[in-house]
């Protein structure tokens, strides 16, 4: 550097134009207008991109109705009763809790409290935890990368279709997400100064995802240790020290809700739903947690929870066949897979761009983290033989996201001095599009000439960008620039914007068009989602006649499987009891426990038949269905389509 040349502090709060930006003989007042300047885009971009999350997850929000009703009814009964709060369950009576943790539901209940009951108040936590999703991401790209990066990353992941599935939806991956990207940006932040509360943070975190959705939330822990032990400040001590209060943070606040349901006695509580033995430890090592690895029919709800199954079979069924290429099939591809081929060309090129820098190098770090996020995923996803649910790669999206910004980025700077990194982004685009094109010509009747139109974009931003930059102006090469990363979102963006425009309903919805024939992209689900959303008609004659002859019963009905069960129970206001759980397939209740119910004066009609009576159900529910056949009266209400009503008042 010659004498009067000055490089322009690049502080990690701030954006700046260009990383290797010098001038001479720059006064202190001019660095701080550049200061000054520098955050209003910062501000002005994050504004801009959260504008753009929601206007994808917040327009037309409702034309799902209640979507997952399975959800929406626990987070109804959770608004009317504390202990079904505590405890996720059902129905406000507590007999059969979620097969899932319920933290997700506490959200949603708390809305409901606020707001009342509707399609609103159920979707609009998930839609607002999108929103902050993708404001976190541009904060935690923006760090090391600047405002370039975070721009790309949180648009990337705003129109990532299995974002804005999920982020509309009442599934539990909304909030998985959102502190799993909370996580991460914590621990960046401890990447920075060293600080133990940082880990700690993000280990906790990680704990609240355990209780939205079990082992699933796991999946990230090995990113965060292998970054927070290659390249945190300090010692090699200090760093294990991290490790092991990270590892305790875990153990405890994951551990909290489990420890408080085992230790109450089973009778003071309601059945633990979709396991074999009313036991959330059967639930965390069996269906929602190896049974999902390793296929086995593991737990109450395996034999037909969440639609199909437990084995390898089934599992496929939702995400077609485990391999090394499931995210690129007909069933994931349309979710998640239009930015895999730029995002893995990112991750080898910011390694091998930062491969000389000093072990703490926050933009290394922020690959190895982004990246090993990126590669454990993608490995589970592909390779588990259990249920896998295509919707599950939302999760993919925070790291394709941040990939895409920071490697785009990198290349970007780099080409003004490195003739390859331009040839590299060209080939990261045009590859990309071509595989839009692929996508999109399985649904060809959507949006046709849009896949030849992207990858003719996509070739002729990269012909710019192989040039070298001292030929060509650097406008032409901002068009360039901004031409290829129109391309690249072409695809995802048309269908998150056909996402946004369908009812959608069930335990597996899928993102894009609803093309005819074209299973697993934009296809439908399974069970109803209630009055307010698609295939949820409930017979207005049986509900009022449950209202009216309710008496002093706990529950105005109990029905076969939430797919029966939930749409009542959402209608008339009251508590339903499932019988089953979710797909009628646990053992609960027994007929003892039903005639019990009978006796006690807690229970009197029973609806036999609807969506839950199908094979696969367990011999307890079986059992206390045919008592009901056996025992009691059946009610005449004309034409009713949920089922056969039976009156048990006078079986016991």
């Amino acid at each position: 550097m010659t004498a009067g040349e000055r490089t322009l502090p690049m502080p990690p709060s701030l954006p700046e134009p260009d990383l290797d930006a010098r001038v001479t003989g720059v006064p202190e007042v001019a660095i701080v207008l550049w200061r000054l300047r520098a955050a209003v885009l910062a501000h002005l971009a994050l504004g801009s991109v959260l504008a753009l999350a929601a206007a994808v997850y917040l327009l037309n929000l409702t034309v799902s109705g209640y979507a997952n009703s399975y959800y929406a009814m626990a987070a109804q009964a959770a608004a009317q009763d504390w202990g079904a709060f505590l405890f996720g369950s059902l129905d406000a009576g507590n007999f059969i809790t979620l097969d899932k943790p319920p933290a997700a539901v506490w959200l949603m209940a708390l809305s409901v409290r606020v707001l009342g009951l509707s399609s609103w108040s159920i979707l609009l936590p998930q839609a607002l935890l999108g929103i902050a999703s993708v404001g976190v991401l541009f904060l935690a790209v923006r760090r090391p990368f600047g405002t370039l990066a975070a721009i790309l990353a949180g648009v990337v992941m705003a129109l990532s279709p299995a974002a804005a599935l999920i982020f509309r939806y009442d599934n539990p991956d909304a909030l998985l997400t959102f502190v799993l990207v909370v996580g991460a940006w914590a621990l960046g932040r401890g990447l920075e100064d060293g600080r133990l509360r940082w880990p700690i943070l993000a280990a906790a975190l990680v704990g609240v995802a355990f209780l939205t959705k079990y082992l699933q939330a796991y999946v990230v822990l090995p990113a965060f240790a292998l970054v927070w032990l290659v390249a945190a400040p300090g010692s090699v001590r200090r760093r294990l020290a991290g490790l092991a209060a990270a590892a305790l943070t875990v153990v405890v606040t994951s551990g909290w809700w489990v420890a408080i349901v085992e230790l109450i006695p089973a009778s003071a509580r309601p059945f633990i739903g979709g396991s074999t033995n009313n036991s959330v430890l059967d639930l965390i090592l069996g269906y929602d947690g190896l049974g999902r690895i390793f296929g086995q029919g593991i737990g109450g709800g395996a034999a037909g929870g969440q639609g199909l199954g437990g084995g390898a079979g089934p599992g496929a069924g939702f995400g077609g066949t485990p391999g090394i290429f499931r995210m690129f099939n007909i069933q994931f591809g349309g979710e998640i897979s239009w930015l895999i081929p730029l995002t893995l060309l990112s991750l080898v090129a910011g390694l091998v761009i930062h491969r000389r820098v000093p072990r703490t190098d926050r933009r290394r770090a922020a690959y190895l983290l982004w990246g090993t996020w990126l590669i454990v995923h993608l490995l589970v996803f592909s390779f588990m033989s259990g249920i896998a649910h295509p919707y599950y790669a939302v999760m993919l999206a925070p790291a394709i996201g941040a990939l895409v910004g920071a490697g785009v980025a990198d290349l970007w700077r780099l080409r003004a001095h490195h003739l390859l990194a331009g040839i590299v982004l060209a080939a990261g685009f045009a590859g990309t599009a071509a595989w839009s094109l692929v996508v999109l010509g399985r649904v060809p009747s959507f949006v046709p000439g849009l896949g030849l139109a992207a990858v003719a974009v996509a070739v002729a931003a990269g012909l710019v960008l192989v040039l070298p930059a001292a030929a060509v102006d650097r406008r032409v090469q901002r068009v360039a620039l901004g031409l290829g990363v129109l391309a690249v979102l072409a695809g995802p963006a048309a269908f998150s914007a056909a996402t946004m425009s369908r009812a959608l309903a069930g335990g597996d919805p899928s993102a894009g068009p609803a093309t005819a024939g074209n299973a697993g992209v934009g296809g439908g689900s399974g069970f109803a989602a209630g009055p307010a959303g698609p295939g949820g008609d409930v017979d207005g004659v049986l509900v009022s006649f449950l209202l009216a002859n309710r008496g002093d019963a706990t529950w105005i009905v109990a029905a076969q499987g939430s797919g029966t069960a939930a749409g009542i129970q959402l209608a008339a206001g009251e508590p339903v009891l499932t019988m089953g759980g979710f797909s009628g397939s646990d053992a609960a209740p027994t007929a003892d426990e039903l005639r019990g119910l009978v006796a006690s004066g807690e229970l009197r009609f029973v609806l036999v038949g609807g969506q839950g009576s199908g094979p696969g159900r367990a011999p307890g529910s079986v059992s206390a269905t045919s008592w009901v056949t056996e025992a009691c009266v059946a009610v005449d209400l004309g034409s009713v389509s949920s089922g056969t009503l039976y009156d048990c008042a006078a079986a016991v």
